[in-house]
């Protein structure tokens, strides 16, 4: 017995010893090595789509791939138009594409009101993924006074089916910092339901006032809420998330931050703009070591007993 037991000490030790940390994170993949900030991702029949802040002449740039791990090939502009309300040379901010029940595409997404330059949030709609999106709407969908300009859209649909906008209020250099706000949408995807809701705001140290490009995931008992902070252009620029056991919170922030520059041992600069689609984490980076274009990257991720795993 005492064989016995000794062996099995043994063969535990080197088990421990020889066997992958569970949360080992990898080198991030990178899946288009060019401008291509803010990625959205979309599942389809048809493989994946993924959309971006403005780059070059096109208003709303997509990409697709067949799989999600690639080949990603950046495809064309999918917004068809300027909306009348938006100023034309001010550019298209932090794009979400979402699919309604009826089968619609809409594209979310940040511009700049005319002429006083302000950002608001508009909406557009296609047949298709890849659009053309045709604008909807006389004016912007969320433009709320005092909020110093309404960035970043992400929807979230739960699973009751009501639908959901976040978006981050920037604030101001004097007043309240900027916030991550939900906002409950009707059926069309296109109408305010009620009033929204605050999720969060930049409280910490480590934020430098800014929260924003906020995305739900929700797990069998648990909200996830991630977001990023810090200046973008800045290597200190990090993925954060928060938990709650509703939409409505509350959320309370995690100790540390999820992605960032020193977390991912300098593969990616200033980890940003996180997207999680199919078991993977997508986001941003600075290309090159310079602050001239942001490539799309990808991680595995996931959620064991409730909290974020990369790896």
């Amino acid at each position: 017995m005492e064989f016995m037991r000794r062996l099995l000490i043994l063969v535990v030790a080197t088990a421990l010893v020889t066997t992958p940390p569970a949360f080992a994170i990898g080198t991030p993949k990178l899946l288009i090595g060019q401008d291509f900030p803010d990625p959205d991702i979309v599942k389809t029949g048809s493989g994946y789509f993924a959309f971006s802040t403005s780059t070059g002449a096109a208003k709303v740039p997509y990409a697709h791939a067949p799989a999600a791990e690639g080949p990603w090939r950046v495809a064309g502009d999918a917004l068809a138009a300027v909306p009348e309300w938006a100023k034309p040379d001010g550019g298209f901010w932090a794009p979400d594409v979402a699919r309604l029940p009826d089968g619609t595409f809409v594209l979310y997404f940040s511009a700049a009101v005319a002429p006083g330059g302000e950002m608001c949030i508009g909406v557009a709609t296609s047949a298709k993924a890849e659009g053309p999106y045709t604008p909807a709407g006389d004016g912007p969908l969320i433009c709320v006074p005092g909020d110093g300009g309404d960035i970043d859209p992400q929807t979230f649909v739960d699973s009751d089916g009501s639908r959901y906008l976040l978006y981050k209020s920037d604030g101001a250099a004097v007043g309240p910092p900027a916030a991550i706000w939900s906002q409950k949408l009707l059926a069309d995807g296109r109408t305010p339901d009620g009033p929204r809701t605050e999720l969060l705001r930049a409280d910490l140290a480590s934020e430098n006032a800014v929260v924003e490009a906020p995305s739900v995931v929700k797990t069998p008992s648990r909200y996830l809420l991630f977001y990023s902070a810090d200046t973008f252009q800045s290597s200190g620029y990090h993925t954060g998330y928060a938990s709650a056991p509703a939409l409505s919170g509350p959320f309370v922030k995690a100790g540390t931050p999820f992605l960032s520059t020193d977390l991912l041992g300098g593969k990616v600069d200033a980890p940003g703009g996180a997207d999680v689609v199919d078991g993977r984490i997508h986001f941003h980076g600075w290309l090159g070591g310079g602050r001239t274009a942001r490539g799309m990257y990808q991680l595995p991720i996931g959620f064991p007993g409730d909290v974020p795993q990369l790896g």
